[in-house]
């Protein structure tokens, strides 16, 4: 009978976002510098066992969803096992939650084709190579170009609003405004802040209490700057970048 195996799936952070043209599908093409945070989701999986369990930032639990990411990566590792996945990473914060797990079961089960990664979604692929290398990157295409840079310790206090940002919403917003350039190194902020209005109030809650600019994390919902900061009960994290491998 094989043990259990404890996974983490550390979250990622998109320092940086250009949109460098659109395909003729449809998906945009992207040139951005991507690092991985610690903050966590972490997963038990059971070899032996069958079926996906969420248990959920307040502790309550339940089945996983049939097109799961982590219950799509078994099926691409051609994987079978019961895994109890506990949520740390907000939703629809652009921090790479559902990503990083995904790529912790593509990890586990010896999958390393970022090509095959890429086809679960746009960050799994980073996720998979970072959390095996630096943790640091520059990803191009849509995602499944992941260049490794040289690890740089720094820490930074990220705000996660309570809004959940719709990544395809966001990038149909981006088109609609006719491809805008952002000023603060993400090109996805003017149509974030277009598509979710109270982005921008946040933003503001963080750059008052930090005396710094914000920037927005991919589509957001997150915003964030350099150093260690407090700024009360409104939902920030200080993290740091990784600087090894998670296992």
């Amino acid at each position: 009978m094989s043990a259990t195996v404890r996974l983490l799936a550390p979250a990622k952070l998109t320092l940086s976002l250009r949109v460098t043209g659109v395909r003729d599908d449809g998906y945009h093409l992207i040139d951005a510098e991507m690092v991985l945070v610690d903050l966590y989701d972490e997963l038990e999986v059971d070899p032996g066992g069958n079926g996906l369990t969420v248990v959920g930032i307040d502790g309550d639990e339940s089945a996983g969803a049939a097109d799961d990411l982590v219950v799509r990566a078994l099926a691409l590792s051609g994987r079978t096992a019961g895994v109890r996945l506990h949520k740390r990473i907000p939703a629809g914060a652009g921090l790479g939650g559902g990503s990083s797990d995904a790529a912790a079961v593509l990890r586990w089960a010896g999958v390393d084709d970022l090509g095959a990664a890429a086809r679960l979604g746009a960050d799994v692929p980073f996720c998979l190579a970072g959390a095996t290398g630096t943790g640091r990157a520059r990803v191009g295409g849509i995602g499944e170009v992941v260049e490794p840079l040289e690890f740089q310790a720094r820490t930074l206090t990220l705000l996660t609003p309570p809004l959940h940002c719709s990544t395809p919403v966001v990038y149909r917003t981006w088109d609609d405004l006719g491809g805008p350039v952002g000023e603060h190194g993400n090109d996805l902020e003017p149509a974030a802040i277009a598509a979710f209005p109270d982005l921008a109030r946040w933003r503001d809650l963080l750059g008052d209490a930090t005396g710094q600019q914000p920037r927005l994390a991919g589509s957001g919902s997150t915003w964030f700057v350099e150093g260690d900061h407090t700024v009360g009960s409104t939902g920030v994290r200080v993290v740091h970048t990784l600087s090894s491998t998670v296992g």
